[in-house]
């Protein structure tokens, strides 16, 4: 596993380029797709625990476990919504929405956010509060005071898009700009912020080091300017996930979830970073998280992206190929829009 520097320092990540040429739209393209297929993939697990995935899937999750299209077993009769194979939740649904405010605007305003996120239906119901009461409000302008979750944090991949990585006070605002519709919360913000800015440094090129120790910048940045109760403890797990996961001999399913299960604001983002520095796969991120359980989707979407600008040819094109089928989207059009909008 890589060695990697401490959290701190002054400096935005210095590129660092392969002998194998690769673009910042190449990077662009490779995020979004790691977002989606990420998602589509975590889905299958979302909410077992890593010994209900055995139950379910003895073998583990090696991909799409099943036919594109038809729904995942455990799904079959869901009240709330039948979730098929290959099927993108509203991580990836609010992503564009994201993206579409940003080249509409050619700005990050919570507004144009707002605006774009009343079209998003995925998992509008009560028991996703932070959605249901802005859709509830139907107001564009409305600003949350509350929610800690990280349904910023699975969003904001455009903003780290459109920000490059010398932009740092600018992609902490614009992190929070993209939140604020719906989560307000001080670990929200700064989840989001490191999110954001890890993309933004992997477009870059940054190492796996620099990526962290700028994602890290970004979170306690956000917690100085909007701090929450509990004081500023995100950056602070996202160390502590870290050092843990560079403890291991490997990184396999049961020893992560032994120690970091993500099923809350102080694991879920902290493990996806992790995961996203610590391997060199898109594919091998999104299924140790897939293989782990809990909020599967949302670790492997943001580890997902992450690599996907990190490596883009880590992506499995194969599942790619799926969630374009399924969801009928055009992730690389948005991603060349997003691409011709950095600075």
């Amino acid at each position: 596993m890589n060695r990697r520097h401490p959290l701190g320092g002054s400096r935005p990540p210095r590129p660092h380029f392969s002998a194998v040429t690769v673009t910042v739209t190449d990077r662009i393209v490779g995020c979004l797709k790691g977002v989606a297929t990420g998602d589509a993939i975590g889905k299958q697990t979302e909410t077992l625990s890593r010994e209900d995935v055995l139950k379910s899937y003895s073998q583990g999750i090696r991909g799409f476990e099943g036919a594109p299209g038809t729904v995942i077993p455990r799904y079959v009769g869901n009240s709330k919504h039948q979730w098929r194979i290959g099927e993108t939740t509203d991580d990836t649904e609010r992503t564009i929405a994201v993206a579409r405010a940003i080249t509409t605007e050619g700005t990050v305003s919570h507004v144009s956010v707002g605006r774009e996120m009343l079209r998003c239906t995925k998992c509008l119901h009560p028991g996703l509060r932070s959605l249901w009461e802005f859709h509830q409000a139907a107001d564009a302008t409305r600003v949350a005071r509350a929610h800690n979750g990280c349904g910023a944090a699975i969003r904001v991949a455009p903003v780290g898009i459109f920000y490059k990585s010398d932009r740092l006070d600018e992609l902490v605002n614009g992190a929070r700009e993209a939140s604020i519709s719906t989560h307000g919360g001080s670990w929200a913000i700064a989840a989001a912020a490191a999110t954001a800015a890890a993309v933004s440094a992997a477009i870059d090129g940054a190492s796996p080091g620099e990526i962290l120790v700028f994602a890290g910048r970004a979170a306690a940045q956000a917690e100085r300017f909007w701090p929450g109760r509990d004081g500023p403890r995100f950056a602070e797990a996202v160390r502590t996930v870290d050092a843990s996961l560079r403890s291991l001999p490997a990184l396999l399913p049961d020893p992560v979830a032994a120690l970091h299960f993500p099923n809350e604001p102080l694991t879920i983002v902290p493990l996806a970073l992790g995961i996203a520095t610590a391997l060199q796969s898109a594919e091998a991120a999104i299924l140790l998280a897939a293989n782990i359980g809990g909020d599967s989707d949302s670790v492997a979407s943001i580890a997902g992206g992450i690599l996907g600008a990190r490596c883009p040819s880590t992506v499995n094109e194969r599942w790619y190929a799926v969630v374009q089928q399924v969801n009928d989207f055009d992730l690389v059009a948005i991603a060349n829009q997003l691409a011709a909008l950095r600075h």
